[in-house]
């Protein structure tokens, strides 16, 4: 039976070697997939993983109709078995529409890879659709960690190393980017809540709150 799977996780925690891994394993059994991407930070047409692993893909630019795509695949003696999607939360929810009705309607299984919410913690609108279709949602295991340490639950963006909590919702980046320009960290609630990325953490205290303290 055909699946829509959506594997979420935070940034670094290995979505996209996943996504390698699962299409590397089907084709070494002979199966052919189409793997869709959407601003991924390699350029367009490109999956690549942080460990250095990149393949070609079709970039699933705005407004294009996956399902279509595939059809006309299809139509013109294309072979289809599975189908990737990698930063799926940069889809639109109607081509997230589009994928279920992939799995109804041409029986294919479709691994959907993104993280749910962005630098405000607000849900990405195709994050929210493939919640509300995806057969199966899958928490990535592998954890990425923030800065003290912690497990890292939350995706926030910096400029110069300072956290910043307005602008536009996609505007790509990288964890790996020089600090004084636009970029991206993991960080756990706590540290997110209060703003305090790695940079900003070597001026400041770790917590702001001073604790009572009484004199025995």
């Amino acid at each position: 039976m055909s699946e829509l799977v959506f594997f979420s996780g935070t940034m670094d925690c290995g979505k996209s070697t996943l996504a390698l891994q699962i299409a590397h394993n089907r084709s070494a059994r002979g199966l052919q997939g189409v793997i869709f991407t959407r601003d991924d930070r390699a350029g367009e047409g490109k999956l690549s993983s942080r460990l250095g692993l990149v393949t070609e893909a079709v970039e699933a630019k705005e407004g294009m109709d996956v399902y279509g795509y595939l059809v006309d695949r299809l139509s013109k003696g294309g072979k289809v078995d599975y189908v990737i999607v990698d930063e799926a939360q940069f889809l639109a929810p109607d081509q997230i529409d589009q994928l279920a009705r992939v799995v109804d309607d041409l029986g294919f299984d479709v691994f959907a890879f993104g993280i749910t919410t962005d630098f405000r913690t607000k849900l990405f609108p195709g994050s929210q659709r493939l919640i509300e279709l995806a057969d199966r949602i899958e928490a990535l295991q592998v954890e990425a960690l923030c800065w003290c340490g912690a497990r890292a639950t939350h995706n926030a963006r910096t400029v110069g190393g300072e956290m910043v909590v307005e602008g536009a919702q996609v505007v790509v980046g990288d964890v790996n980017g020089p600090v004084e320009e636009i970029g991206y960290e993991v960080l756990c609630r706590r540290h997110h809540l209060r703003r305090m990325t790695s940079a900003s953490s070597q001026a400041g205290a770790l917590s702001p709150d001073v604790l009572p303290v009484t004199s025995a």
